[in-house]
């Protein structure tokens, strides 16, 4: 449907704009976050990369084949002990020689599409040949290198849908070729993420679509003392505020969506569009579900899945207070984390 890598123009994409873009975040989202998460970390996190910072003959070989969905991709930033504070990851590159290839060592974790991946953005602190200070570049780690493998992540009670794993890199020799050169430092991690959290600030309210619009039919159609449960006072107040809720985040979304499509969207604003869709899309799950009684922890109506889905949306992408400390950062000048 051309949904993966829309925003970029060229190269099979559908050079989507920002708002075009979004409101496929929505209606995927509506649907479930797991498949969102997909179409996001291709499009932002694999392929916007690629797109931004790598050679001509790199976004050449992949761009096309990721666009058809022939080629799947994963972002390896997470590490096992470094979460919020990426600067600490322990994964590391070492050039073998002035023009030689780089041997990667490390472990990435919560790394979504990883297992079903065909090329991984992998993160790293890397020392050059000659070099003694490390710095932060992207790599394109391909399936069947030698040492590379992604195990899956079992267990999860969140983002059935979305795939789960990990990267685990054992001496894995990665061609000079595949280095982005188009940046340094943690400017590259985190600009992808920038634009990854856009499209989350979006499909979140997708996601309070979906469960307003279930719950709204549902208390049409439960007679309780002789009416339809919609017809009581509390249960129209709940309404109300989902309904008033949903319509404040889809304005927000729309005018950052009118602010990157001028180039003036900043990384504090999408900040508070992730952050304030996704409190608001949990608040509103939670709200829906208790509307439908014991009715709503049932799958058949879907909400429930909503709630445990973006309990994890919650978290991912910079977590709620990470993202609250960085607006407090820049209302205030003053950092309350390194």
């Amino acid at each position: 449907m051309g949904f993966l890598g829309a925003p970029i123009h060229g190269y099979g994409c559908a050079g989507m704009g920002p708002v075009a873009y979004g409101l496929t975040m929505i209606e995927l989202e509506r649907q479930d976050s797991g498949i969102r998460s997909f179409c996001s970390v291709q499009s932002a996190l694999a392929m916007w990369p690629i797109s931004a910072f790598g050679t001509e003959e790199q976004k050449q070989r992949w761009l096309p084949r990721m666009a058809a969905g022939e080629v799947i991709g994963c972002f390896g930033l997470t590490e096992p002990n470094s979460g919020s504070d990426p600067g600490s990851m322990r994964t590391h590159a070492v050039q073998d020689g002035p023009d030689g290839d780089y041997i990667l060592n490390g472990q990435k974790f919560w790394i979504t599409n990883s297992p079903i991946a065909d090329v991984c953005v992998v993160w790293a602190k890397t020392i050059d040949h000659g070099s003694d200070a490390p710095v932060i570049r992207g790599f394109l780690v391909e399936r069947g290198m030698k040492g590379f493998d992604t195990p899956e992540t079992k267990g999860k009670l969140s983002l059935r849908a979305s795939i789960t794993g990990e990267i685990v890199l054992n001496d894995v020799r990665v061609p000079k070729a595949n280095l982005l050169p188009g940046v340094k430092g943690l400017k590259g991690p985190l600009s992808c993420l920038t634009q990854a959290r856009y499209g989350i600030g979006w499909g979140a309210v997708g996601a309070a679509m979906g469960v307003y619009e279930r719950a709204r039919r549902y208390t049409l159609d439960r007679v309780q003392f002789g009416r339809p449960i919609a017809g009581f006072q509390l249960t129209q107040q709940k309404l109300v505020e989902l309904h008033n809720e949903i319509a404040k985040g889809l304005l927000l979304a729309h005018h950052c969506g009118r602010l990157k499509e001028h180039g003036k969207l900043t990384p504090v604003q999408v900040s508070m569009l992730k952050r304030d869709n996704v409190r608001m899309a949990l608040t509103a799950a939670r709200t829906a579900r208790s509307m439908l009684g014991g009715n709503g922890i049932m799958g058949e109506f879907h909400i429930m899945r909503h709630v445990c889905n973006l309990e994890t949306v919650f978290t991912y992408e910079g977590t709620h207070e990470i993202h609250t400390l960085a607006i407090g950062r820049a209302i205030t000048g003053l950092s309350a984390f390194s």
